[in-house]
């Protein structure tokens, strides 16, 4: 009895049973104990406690829920979530439910232990309202939630109600464990999730959403889900060649045969169609959007995006600031104002008198260089840990300004970041090599940064940029000077990169003619020569 207690139990580790003491039958033992260790003085009741505690956490970690998912503390922004969700269930009825229980989650990890269930309840009523014939199956994720939340409030009772709760649920699907069943509500709930978090977890929401519609491939919430994250996907690995290779495309037209009504798959699908130039149906679609949620900020900011790289920058910021009014802490729009006012900029800049202090263009371009500042920094200020293009961004008005000292130092403190992401670092590094290239004109620290950008191989616009810029810098360093043996050696590598293997050892072959014993050469030549 005293000795399954003891196992069970969550001693500090700072209070380690010394050797002398052993588990013994007798009814004094836990007496003798605790007088052994003092420091501890735990009851037999805390011990129980503690062992319950323990036991109930095992079953916890095997449910399927947001507190099992993989978003924890440490990877995600908790403030900007909390913003983004809160704005999510003020202006969409849609999926309320979904947003209510992430929103718990975010508040449970903050501590808000009673907003937490607060949020659960709003989430538990819209699901009876909306899916009273299915509200078993939608409740699974909102009864993990619940079971969670008691538990970090220390409400043993409660916590261990909800997963009886479960398991009465999970008795009536097959293949089901004790407190959850992979169904595509489950599935579909996850793919959310990890959507709404941070962009590492986009290639596991895809796989959620995928098995989701292998079950029900007619539901039109896990479609949805899945066409945008395809969307976000293409986004950061790149532009398909053509229309016909575009998975987001083929995805949000399903979308819309399945819901003709869903504004925002017809703005997305209109930005996918800009890319390919297709502009009478996207501008049909825009239109469409936005007369069908004129108030609907997830709509607005997309169209607007579209209508600014269309050239119509006043309609577009006419937009975002609308958009501003319902949800005024949304990072991406104040980023998207900051791009529409980084527009104007760019064409003053090139009118030769926006140069001269005493023309009415020297002190309008000023005030754009604020404007663009002020909502490049908002955006970041928002998301700190996510939003690095918004610094980027800023950086570049600082070039702009020829405020090179500033914008050298966000360059080089975005760097420090720590568990920042591939593709964020990638952008940091190609746009510090084009500064250390264009206004530091120094090739080797170009060099340095393209190449790391270079490594991270994802055919991103930044990847092509870093690619780009090294071959045009060999390239010209070369024809500068035919016995550098570093050019040649830097193109063999990116010739190796690319797969290119017959004009990386030619490459290679004339670098090692120049610098005979460069070791690093030599090893890709060998290597090369293998492979052939």
């Amino acid at each position: 009895m005293y000795h399954s207690s003891l196992k069970n139990s969550a001693i500090p580790r700072n209070h380690e049973i010394p050797e002398a003491i052993k588990i013994s039958e007798e009814p004094s033992f836990i007496q003798r104990f605790t007088e052994r260790l003092p420091a501890i003085k735990l009851s037999t009741t805390q011990i129980s406690i503690m062992s319950k505690k323990d036991s109930l956490k095992a079953k916890l970690s095997q449910l399927q829920c947001h507190f099992t998912w993989a978003p924890q503390k440490e990877n995600i922004d908790l403030d900007d979530m909390k913003q983004r969700l809160e704005d999510l269930i003020q202006t969409t009825v849609k999926y309320q439910a979904r947003s209510y229980n992430q929103l718990a989650f975010v508040n449970c990890l903050q501590g808000n232990y009673e907003e937490a269930v607060q949020n659960l309840q709003e989430a538990e009523r819209v699901l009876r309202e909306n899916h009273e014939d299915e509200f078993e199956k939608r409740s699974i994720i909102t009864y993990g939630n619940y079971a969670w939340v008691y538990y970090h409030m220390g409400q043993l009772t409660e916590a261990q109600s909800y997963l009886d709760k479960l398991e009465k649920i999970c008795k009536i699907f097959h293949n089901a464990s004790h407190y959850t069943a992979m169904i595509p509500e489950v599935y579909g709930e996850k793919g959310w999730a990890l959507l709404i978090s941070t962009r590492k977890y986009y290639d596991e929401a895809k796989e959620c959403f995928e098995k989701a519609l292998e079950e029900d491939p007619d539901d039109t919430e896990w479609n949805a889900g899945y066409a945008i994250v395809l969307f976000r996907l293409e986004v950061f690995s790149g532009a398909p060649k053509n229309a016909d290779s575009s998975q987001s495309m083929k995805q949000l037209r399903r979308v819309l045969e399945l819901d003709p009504n869903d504004s925002v798959a017809m703005v997305l699908l209109a930005l996918k169609l800009q890319e390919f130039k297709q502009k009478e149906e996207a501008f049909t679609l825009v239109e469409q959007a936005l007369q069908k949620s004129p108030d609907l900020p997830y709509v607005i900011r997309y169209a607007a995006k579209f209508l600014r790289r269309e050239g119509s920058v006043e309609r577009s910021l006419e937009l975002l600031k609308k958009a501003l009014e319902i949800t005024p802490n949304s990072a991406f729009l104040y980023h998207q104002v900051g791009l529409c006012y980084k527009i104007k900029l760019m064409s003053l800049i090139k009118n030769p008198r926006s140069r001269n202090s005493h023309n009415p263009a020297f002190q309008q371009k000023a005030e754009l260089i604020n404007q663009c500042k002020y909502h490049f920094e908002k955006a970041f200020e928002l998301r700190p840990l996510t939003f690095v293009i918004a610094r980027l961004d800023f950086a570049t008005i600082c070039s702009l300004n020829e405020e090179y000292h500033e914008a050298e130092e966000i360059y080089s403190k975005l760097l420090e970041i720590e568990g920042i992401h591939p593709d964020n670092k990638q952008a940091i590094h190609s746009q510090f090599g084009l500064f250390e290239l264009h206004h530091k004109r120094s090739e080797s620290n170009a060099i340095t940064h393209f190449w790391e950008g270079l490594k991270i191989k994802n055919g991103s616009r930044a990847w092509h940029i870093c690619c780009i810029n090294l071959r045009k810098i060999a390239t010209k360093q070369i024809d500068r000077n035919p016995e550098n043996s570093k050019a040649f050696g830097l193109l063999g590598f990116m010739h190796q990169l690319d797969g290119e293997k017959c004009e990386a050892i030619e490459c290679f072959e004339k670098a090692l003619q120049i610098d005979c014993d460069n070791e690093e050469y030599l090893s890709a030549l060998c290597e090369l020569r293998l492979s052939i």
